[in-house]
């Protein structure tokens, strides 16, 4: 059974499908707890997506932008000893992918890695919003 957006029902929004395919992906992303992640507003135009992402480089983690969807990935190769043995393992270093859908405007600007913490800078430009007057013609 497939949950659909009411609101994109309404038949003054036109042409919004790919907008309800882009909220319907994010609330499944939601769902995933891992790795943790903050999303701070740091300034008037800015926002910070911070991931935990302990025990992961920077080769082994890709920051892709592809239309407004914004996909972060981390593969780590498991390294253990052969005389390594755990009493306690709680520190996951399985892949994963997180996921977060932009709104237009919004660009990225940077990513770093520090202290186990991957930043991505995100700002909104001030003249992000225009009004455009649309001619009408004749004939």
């Amino acid at each position: 059974m497939t949950t659909r957006t009411i609101l994109f029902d309404s038949p003054f929004l036109l042409g919004f499908d790919h907008t309800r395919a882009l909220i319907d992906r994010a609330a499944r992303a939601a769902a995933d707890s891992y790795p943790p992640y903050n999303v701070e507003q740091v300034g008037e135009h800015a926002v910070r997506i911070t991931l935990a992402v302990a025990g992961f480089g920077p080769d082994d983690l890709t920051v892709t932008l592809e239309g407004r969807q914004l996909t972060i990935q981390g593969k780590r190769e498991p390294v253990e000893k052969a005389d390594q043995a755990f009493l306690h393992r709680g520190i996951a270093g399985r892949g994963f992918v997180r996921s977060f859908v932009l709104a237009d405007g919004l660009e990225v600007d940077a990513a770093r890695l520090e202290h186990g913490l991957l930043h991505v800078e995100l700002t909104r430009p001030e003249d992000a919003v225009t009004i455009r007057r649309i001619p009408i013609t004749t004939g």
